[in-house]
Protein backbone atom coordinates (compact mmCIF):
# COMPACT_ATOMS: atom_id res chain seq x y z
CA UNK A 1 0.00 0.00 0.00
CA UNK A 2 2.77 2.54 0.81
CA UNK A 3 4.61 1.69 -2.56
CA UNK A 4 0.88 2.52 -4.38
CA UNK A 5 0.65 5.54 -2.35
CA UNK A 6 4.22 6.96 -3.16
CA UNK A 7 3.61 6.14 -7.23
CA UNK A 8 0.35 7.96 -7.11
CA UNK A 9 2.07 11.12 -4.96
CA UNK A 10 4.28 11.20 -7.73
CA UNK A 11 1.92 11.13 -10.83
CA UNK A 12 0.30 13.61 -8.91
CA UNK A 13 3.32 15.67 -8.85
CA UNK A 14 4.31 15.00 -12.99
CA UNK A 15 0.49 16.34 -13.81
CA UNK A 16 1.22 19.38 -11.62
CA UNK A 17 4.72 20.06 -12.99
CA UNK A 18 3.51 19.44 -16.64
CA UNK A 19 0.22 21.48 -16.15
CA UNK A 20 2.61 24.40 -14.60
CA UNK A 21 4.94 24.27 -17.22
CA UNK A 22 2.91 24.22 -20.08
CA UNK A 23 0.80 27.36 -19.19
CA UNK A 24 4.08 28.93 -18.73
CA UNK A 25 5.25 27.90 -22.28
CA UNK A 26 2.30 29.17 -23.55
CA UNK A 27 1.91 32.11 -21.22
CA UNK A 28 5.82 33.37 -22.66
CA UNK A 29 5.34 32.35 -26.67
CA UNK A 30 6.60 35.46 -29.12
CA UNK A 31 3.71 37.49 -30.07
CA UNK A 32 0.30 38.72 -28.69
CA UNK A 33 -1.85 35.94 -27.56
CA UNK A 34 -5.09 38.14 -27.32
CA UNK A 35 -4.02 39.18 -31.10
CA UNK A 36 -3.45 35.27 -31.83
CA UNK A 37 -6.70 34.63 -30.57
CA UNK A 38 -8.55 37.97 -32.29
CA UNK A 39 -7.31 36.88 -35.94
CA UNK A 40 -8.28 33.52 -35.17
CA UNK A 41 -11.77 34.47 -34.39
CA UNK A 42 -12.47 37.11 -36.82
CA UNK A 43 -10.39 35.93 -39.29
CA UNK A 44 -9.39 39.37 -40.42
CA UNK A 45 -7.79 42.84 -39.04
CA UNK A 46 -9.18 43.77 -35.57
CA UNK A 47 -8.99 47.26 -34.22
CA UNK A 48 -6.87 47.22 -30.80
CA UNK A 49 -10.83 47.94 -28.92
CA UNK A 50 -11.74 44.05 -30.08
CA UNK A 51 -7.85 42.85 -28.98
CA UNK A 52 -8.61 44.22 -25.91
CA UNK A 53 -12.01 42.93 -24.63
CA UNK A 54 -10.43 39.47 -25.91
CA UNK A 55 -7.37 40.11 -23.38
CA UNK A 56 -10.03 40.42 -20.55
CA UNK A 57 -12.22 37.38 -21.76
CA UNK A 58 -8.96 35.32 -22.07
CA UNK A 59 -7.79 36.78 -18.99
CA UNK A 60 -4.51 38.11 -20.24
CA UNK A 61 -5.19 40.92 -18.20
CA UNK A 62 -5.28 39.53 -14.78
CA UNK A 63 -1.35 38.75 -14.20
CA UNK A 64 0.07 34.85 -14.89
CA UNK A 65 -0.78 33.18 -11.37
CA UNK A 66 -4.32 34.49 -11.62
CA UNK A 67 -4.88 32.93 -15.20
CA UNK A 68 -3.23 29.96 -14.02
CA UNK A 69 -5.60 29.41 -11.32
CA UNK A 70 -8.29 29.97 -12.84
CA UNK A 71 -7.71 27.49 -15.28
CA UNK A 72 -6.63 24.85 -13.25
CA UNK A 73 -9.56 25.55 -10.67
CA UNK A 74 -12.00 23.66 -12.80
CA UNK A 75 -9.45 21.17 -14.57
CA UNK A 76 -9.34 19.69 -11.17
CA UNK A 77 -13.15 19.06 -11.69
CA UNK A 78 -12.98 17.78 -15.16
CA UNK A 79 -13.86 21.04 -16.51
CA UNK A 80 -11.64 21.89 -20.00
CA UNK A 81 -13.71 24.94 -20.55
CA UNK A 82 -14.44 27.04 -23.41
CA UNK A 83 -12.32 27.56 -26.58
CA UNK A 84 -11.25 30.68 -26.50
CA UNK A 85 -11.40 31.48 -30.41
CA UNK A 86 -14.68 29.40 -31.28
CA UNK A 87 -16.69 29.53 -27.49
CA UNK A 88 -17.68 26.14 -27.58
CA UNK A 89 -16.71 23.51 -24.74
CA UNK A 90 -13.35 21.63 -25.30
CA UNK A 91 -14.12 18.72 -24.16
CA UNK A 92 -16.76 17.33 -26.91
CA UNK A 93 -14.41 18.91 -29.44
CA UNK A 94 -11.84 16.75 -27.42
CA UNK A 95 -13.73 12.97 -27.38
CA UNK A 96 -14.10 13.84 -31.50
CA UNK A 97 -10.99 14.44 -31.69
CA UNK A 98 -9.72 11.32 -29.53
CA UNK A 99 -12.48 8.70 -31.51
CA UNK A 100 -10.03 9.24 -34.50
CA UNK A 101 -6.68 9.10 -33.10
CA UNK A 102 -6.90 6.25 -30.39
CA UNK A 103 -7.93 3.66 -33.07
CA UNK A 104 -5.07 4.61 -34.85
CA UNK A 105 -2.72 4.61 -32.03
CA UNK A 106 -4.31 0.85 -30.78
CA UNK A 107 -3.90 -0.29 -34.56
CA UNK A 108 -0.12 0.98 -34.66
CA UNK A 109 0.76 -0.68 -31.71
CA UNK A 110 -1.27 -3.98 -32.42
CA UNK A 111 0.71 -3.93 -35.94
CA UNK A 112 4.15 -2.94 -33.54
CA UNK A 113 3.78 -5.80 -31.18
CA UNK A 114 2.46 -8.40 -34.18
CA UNK A 115 5.80 -7.98 -36.26
CA UNK A 116 8.02 -8.11 -33.17
CA UNK A 117 7.79 -10.94 -31.12
CA UNK A 118 7.70 -12.99 -34.11
CA UNK A 119 11.18 -11.57 -35.45
CA UNK A 120 12.50 -11.05 -32.40
CA UNK A 121 11.93 -15.01 -31.32
CA UNK A 122 13.16 -16.14 -34.67
CA UNK A 123 16.47 -13.87 -34.45
CA UNK A 124 16.82 -15.31 -31.09
CA UNK A 125 16.97 -18.97 -31.97
CA UNK A 126 20.66 -18.75 -33.44
CA UNK A 127 22.26 -15.92 -31.38
CA UNK A 128 24.73 -14.14 -34.24
CA UNK A 129 23.20 -16.44 -37.70
CA UNK A 130 22.33 -14.54 -40.54
CA UNK A 131 18.54 -14.48 -39.48
CA UNK A 132 19.77 -12.44 -36.26
CA UNK A 133 21.83 -10.46 -38.51
CA UNK A 134 19.12 -9.54 -40.81
CA UNK A 135 16.89 -8.99 -37.67
CA UNK A 136 19.33 -6.44 -36.13
CA UNK A 137 19.86 -4.59 -39.29
CA UNK A 138 16.17 -4.41 -40.19
CA UNK A 139 15.38 -3.23 -36.58
CA UNK A 140 18.17 -0.77 -36.39
CA UNK A 141 16.82 0.87 -40.07
CA UNK A 142 13.23 1.48 -38.59
CA UNK A 143 14.72 3.31 -35.73
CA UNK A 144 16.72 5.24 -37.76
CA UNK A 145 14.16 6.43 -40.46
CA UNK A 146 12.25 9.34 -39.31
CA UNK A 147 8.91 8.90 -38.47
CA UNK A 148 8.01 11.27 -41.28
CA UNK A 149 9.89 10.34 -44.18
CA UNK A 150 8.94 6.87 -43.35
CA UNK A 151 4.99 8.10 -43.49
CA UNK A 152 6.11 10.04 -47.13
CA UNK A 153 7.66 7.05 -48.44
CA UNK A 154 3.88 4.56 -47.85
CA UNK A 155 2.16 7.31 -49.09
CA UNK A 156 4.57 7.74 -52.56
CA UNK A 157 4.85 3.70 -52.97
CA UNK A 158 1.00 2.63 -52.35
CA UNK A 159 -0.82 5.52 -52.88
CA UNK A 160 0.50 7.64 -55.50
CA UNK A 161 2.79 4.37 -57.23
CA UNK A 162 0.61 1.84 -56.74
CA UNK A 163 -2.72 3.18 -56.19
CA UNK A 164 -3.19 0.53 -53.97
CA UNK A 165 -4.42 2.81 -50.81
CA UNK A 166 -5.63 6.24 -49.90
CA UNK A 167 -3.53 9.05 -48.78
CA UNK A 168 -5.43 11.23 -46.97
CA UNK A 169 -8.33 11.99 -44.44
CA UNK A 170 -10.26 9.20 -42.75
CA UNK A 171 -13.72 8.61 -44.33
CA UNK A 172 -13.45 4.93 -44.96
CA UNK A 173 -11.75 1.76 -42.89
CA UNK A 174 -8.99 1.85 -45.28
CA UNK A 175 -7.85 5.10 -44.86
CA UNK A 176 -6.55 4.23 -41.76
CA UNK A 177 -4.01 1.31 -43.26
CA UNK A 178 -1.13 4.14 -43.87
CA UNK A 179 -1.12 5.90 -40.88
CA UNK A 180 -1.38 2.59 -38.54
CA UNK A 181 1.33 0.87 -40.66
CA UNK A 182 3.53 3.92 -40.33
CA UNK A 183 3.20 3.89 -36.52
CA UNK A 184 3.78 -0.04 -36.52
CA UNK A 185 7.54 -0.50 -38.38
CA UNK A 186 8.66 2.73 -35.89
CA UNK A 187 7.20 0.41 -32.86
CA UNK A 188 8.11 -2.88 -33.93
CA UNK A 189 11.88 -1.77 -34.88
CA UNK A 190 11.85 -0.66 -30.66
CA UNK A 191 10.34 -3.26 -29.46
CA UNK A 192 12.26 -5.94 -31.47
CA UNK A 193 15.58 -5.02 -30.66
CA UNK A 194 14.68 -4.29 -26.78
CA UNK A 195 12.73 -7.82 -27.34
CA UNK A 196 15.91 -9.52 -28.60
CA UNK A 197 18.69 -8.38 -26.17
CA UNK A 198 16.06 -9.57 -23.22
CA UNK A 199 15.18 -13.04 -24.26
CA UNK A 200 18.82 -13.24 -24.90
CA UNK A 201 19.76 -12.16 -21.91
CA UNK A 202 17.53 -14.36 -20.05
CA UNK A 203 18.50 -17.15 -21.60
CA UNK A 204 22.41 -16.56 -20.57
CA UNK A 205 21.52 -16.64 -17.15
CA UNK A 206 24.17 -19.06 -15.41
CA UNK A 207 21.57 -21.29 -13.14
CA UNK A 208 20.16 -22.51 -16.71
CA UNK A 209 22.75 -25.06 -16.97
CA UNK A 210 22.09 -26.11 -13.65
CA UNK A 211 18.06 -26.95 -14.03
CA UNK A 212 19.05 -28.38 -17.50
CA UNK A 213 21.31 -30.85 -15.92
CA UNK A 214 18.43 -32.02 -13.64
CA UNK A 215 16.34 -32.69 -16.15
CA UNK A 216 14.25 -29.39 -16.48
CA UNK A 217 12.20 -29.33 -19.57
CA UNK A 218 12.80 -26.19 -21.58
CA UNK A 219 9.45 -25.36 -21.86
CA UNK A 220 9.34 -25.29 -17.95
CA UNK A 221 12.51 -23.28 -17.89
CA UNK A 222 11.11 -20.91 -20.34
CA UNK A 223 7.82 -20.47 -18.69
CA UNK A 224 9.26 -19.66 -15.19
CA UNK A 225 12.63 -18.47 -15.75
CA UNK A 226 13.70 -16.97 -19.22
CA UNK A 227 9.88 -15.05 -19.78
CA UNK A 228 9.92 -13.64 -16.52
CA UNK A 229 13.34 -11.97 -16.87
CA UNK A 230 13.42 -10.95 -20.01
CA UNK A 231 9.61 -9.14 -19.47
CA UNK A 232 10.79 -6.61 -17.16
CA UNK A 233 12.72 -4.84 -20.07
CA UNK A 234 9.77 -5.60 -22.42
CA UNK A 235 7.22 -4.27 -20.25
CA UNK A 236 9.64 -1.01 -20.17
CA UNK A 237 9.64 -0.61 -23.78
CA UNK A 238 6.22 -1.55 -24.69
CA UNK A 239 4.67 1.11 -21.57
CA UNK A 240 7.21 3.60 -22.77
CA UNK A 241 5.81 3.43 -26.47
CA UNK A 242 2.04 3.31 -25.31
CA UNK A 243 2.87 6.69 -24.00
CA UNK A 244 5.05 8.22 -26.07
CA UNK A 245 2.67 6.67 -29.31
CA UNK A 246 0.49 9.91 -28.45
CA UNK A 247 3.34 11.92 -29.69
CA UNK A 248 4.01 9.89 -33.10
CA UNK A 249 -0.08 9.80 -33.68
CA UNK A 250 -0.04 13.61 -33.61
CA UNK A 251 2.98 13.93 -36.44
CA UNK A 252 1.25 11.19 -38.40
CA UNK A 253 -1.75 12.76 -38.35
CA UNK A 254 -1.00 15.87 -39.83
CA UNK A 255 1.28 14.12 -42.67
CA UNK A 256 -2.21 12.13 -43.29
CA UNK A 257 -3.94 14.94 -43.44
CA UNK A 258 -6.17 12.62 -41.02
CA UNK A 259 -8.62 14.13 -38.24
CA UNK A 260 -7.68 13.85 -34.45
CA UNK A 261 -5.71 15.06 -31.71
CA UNK A 262 -2.69 16.16 -34.36
CA UNK A 263 -4.78 18.30 -36.19
CA UNK A 264 -6.78 19.97 -33.08
CA UNK A 265 -3.16 20.47 -30.74
CA UNK A 266 -1.83 22.33 -34.66
CA UNK A 267 -4.47 24.67 -34.74
CA UNK A 268 -5.18 25.17 -31.23
CA UNK A 269 -1.66 25.82 -31.02
CA UNK A 270 -1.62 28.44 -34.46
CA UNK A 271 -4.62 30.28 -32.70
CA UNK A 272 -3.20 30.66 -29.16
CA UNK A 273 -6.21 28.73 -28.14
CA UNK A 274 -4.42 28.09 -24.55
CA UNK A 275 -7.67 25.58 -22.95
CA UNK A 276 -6.92 23.39 -26.28
CA UNK A 277 -3.56 23.32 -26.02
CA UNK A 278 -3.59 22.83 -22.16
CA UNK A 279 -6.35 20.19 -22.44
CA UNK A 280 -4.10 18.19 -25.41
CA UNK A 281 -1.11 18.40 -23.09
CA UNK A 282 -2.83 17.23 -19.49
CA UNK A 283 -4.42 14.27 -21.74
CA UNK A 284 -1.16 13.47 -23.07
CA UNK A 285 0.59 13.88 -19.39
CA UNK A 286 -2.41 11.73 -17.88
CA UNK A 287 -1.86 8.77 -20.16
CA UNK A 288 1.70 8.96 -19.77
CA UNK A 289 1.42 8.15 -15.98
CA UNK A 290 -1.28 6.23 -15.94
CA UNK A 291 1.03 3.62 -17.75
CA UNK A 292 4.03 4.18 -16.08
CA UNK A 293 1.39 3.67 -13.07
CA UNK A 294 0.73 -0.08 -14.51
CA UNK A 295 4.36 -0.67 -15.38
CA UNK A 296 5.71 -0.02 -11.81
CA UNK A 297 2.63 -2.16 -10.43
CA UNK A 298 3.32 -5.06 -13.04
CA UNK A 299 7.10 -5.29 -12.16
CA UNK A 300 5.94 -6.03 -8.68
CA UNK A 301 3.87 -8.71 -10.09
CA UNK A 302 7.00 -10.30 -12.33
CA UNK A 303 9.52 -9.48 -9.24
CA UNK A 304 7.79 -8.46 -6.25
CA UNK A 305 11.58 -7.36 -5.06
CA UNK A 306 11.54 -4.54 -6.94
CA UNK A 307 8.51 -3.28 -5.02
CA UNK A 308 10.70 -4.16 -1.79
CA UNK A 309 14.01 -1.75 -2.91
CA UNK A 310 11.40 0.83 -4.07
CA UNK A 311 9.68 1.54 -0.51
Amino acid sequence: MRVILSLLLRAAVVLAGTALATFTLLWHAPGDPALAIALARFRSVVPDAVIEQVRVEAGFDAGFWPAFLSWLGPILLGDFGQSSVTGRDVWPELVTAMSYTFPLALSGLAIGVALSIPLALLATRHPGGWLDRFAVALASIGVAIPQFWLGLLLILLFAVQLGWLPAMGARTPTHLILPALTLGLTVSASLTRILRSGILEARGRPFLPAFRRRGVSEAHLTRNHIAPHAAIPVVTVFGLELAFLLEGVVMVEVIFARPGLGIFLVGAIEARDFPKVQAVVILAALLFVTVNLLIDLLYQVIDPRIGDRDA
